[in-house]
């Protein structure tokens, strides 16, 4: 029998991989030593370079490998000091991983990049790392000095906010640099979202380094929006991260299903009802992204809900407009048309997002202005066609179609 290897750099200088076996779990254990001869002295702090031994053996969780936990395992060295009359021995520090941690660095920038639209629940979950081990790594790079050195522009920096209740903080802001190449930097985790905090963070920033930001992404908080303005003035177009945006106009769909499941839970023989149960995410994935079989559910819910399947393509209709490549003025234009709609509809589900778009449509259209697209979509009236001849099927109200087609084309 033929085996075949891949070989994976493990990318962490100054290591020497001994050997990589899979555990019973399906975990990848590779075994390290390191190559840097010395440390320095806990106690002179001179070099010294008399190896003593080595540590017990440290299991530091590493970024995956083929979707497989990875962790390196090092029995880091001991050296004892020649200096010091009680010849004290220090365990080497390497840069790759913090001694007080259980994961390499590279596995916390991966972890604290996972937050960004996300949750520490959502993580933990996802990553499959306990909830206290998220909060730690959030805790270590809080207030982290930042080498400015390591940045040569910051086109677009991003600002998001990670709710965690450890202790008495409530909230810690994540700020990061995107790249147009899709790369995503850390490059500080705030321990607060309060507006000095983040104020005086801009300010820490080198001023060469801060003519080179272009756009700055946010939620609609006004302690990061107007931070921002007071530190970049002008110079810098500030836009409602569009994932905020989506999560705000998506909320009266999960509050239509959440009422109309109710009502159906009341008024459909059980086992009717018990076909539904898997609503919440299917009212929340794409439609095209649905199989068969989910497609024929969520048919049969929207026409026992008319309700829902109107909220429902209400905020797809959202979700095309922001898929288009317009000007920020025509941008503006297409959602007006789409709030009155909504507006004439009077589906009060919504009626918390009007105020808010209300409010801060010059932030939302700015989305419009410096958006990174890898190309255009479908335009807006095909999209909703589609999706309504495909989710619709035999139910009777193509004025939905109409009414969004015919009064979105005139203000395209």
């Amino acid at each position: 029998m033929t085996e075949e290897y891949v070989s994976i750099p493990l990318d962490i200088p100054g290591t020497k991989v001994n050997g990589v076996n899979v555990s019973a779990e399906g975990e990848i254990h590779i075994s390290v030593t390191s190559t840097v001869e010395g440390t320095h002295c806990h106690q002179c702090r001179k070099e010294i370079r008399n190896l003593y031994d080595y540590g017990r053996e440290v299991k530091l969780r590493h970024l995956s490998i083929l979707g497989k936990p990875t962790y390196l395992l090092i029995r880091p060295r001991r050296y004892i000091c020649p200096f010091c009359h009680d010849k004290p021995t220090t365990t080497q520090e390497l840069e790759w991983y913090d001694q007080r941690s259980s994961s390499t660095k590279a596995y916390e920038n991966h972890i604290i990049k996972q937050l960004v639209n996300s949750t520490v629940y959502d993580v933990s979950q996802k990553d499959d790392v306990g909830y206290d081990t998220v909060e730690d790594i959030i805790d270590r790079q809080i207030g982290k000095s930042v080498d400015w050195n390591d940045f040569h522009n910051l086109p677009t920096i991003g600002i998001d906010e990670i709710a965690i209740k450890k202790g008495h903080r409530d909230f810690v802001t994540i700020v990061t640099v995107r790249y147009e190449s899709g790369e995503i930097r850390v490059l500080g985790v705030l321990e607060n979202r309060e507006k000095v905090t983040v104020k005086e963070f801009f300010l820490s920033i080198p001023k060469h380094l801060r003519d080179t930001v272009e756009s700055l992404c946010t939620d609609l908080y006004e302690g990061y929006t107007e931070s921002a303005r007071e530190v970049f003035g002008d110079q810098v177009v500030i836009t409602a991260d569009r994932f905020h945006i989506a999560k705000l106009y998506r909320e009266p769909v999960d509050d239509a299903r959440k009422d109309e499941m109710r009502r159906l839970q009341e008024e459909l023989p059980k086992e009717e009802y018990e076909e539904f149960t898997g609503a919440l995410w299917l009212v929340r994935k794409k439609f095209e992204d649905l199989d068969e079989e989910e497609q024929l559910v969520l048919n049969k819910l929207f026409r026992y809900s008319p309700l829902l399947f109107s909220v429902y393509i209400y905020a797809n209709a959202l979700t095309a407009i922001f898929e288009q490549p317009y000007t920020k003025q025509e941008a503006e234009g297409m959602l007006r048309a789409w709030m009155s709609i909504v507006k004439e509809a009077e589906i009060g589900y919504f009626d918390k997002f009007l105020k808010t778009i209300e409010e801060k449509m010059d932030l939302i259209t700015n989305y419009f202005v410096r958006r990174k697209s890898s190309g255009f979509v479908e335009g807006l009236n095909h999209k909703i066609k589609v999706m309504l001849r495909r989710c619709y099927g035999m139910l009777n109200r193509i004025h939905i179609f109409q009414r969004l087609t015919l009064d979105l084309n005139g203000y395209g």
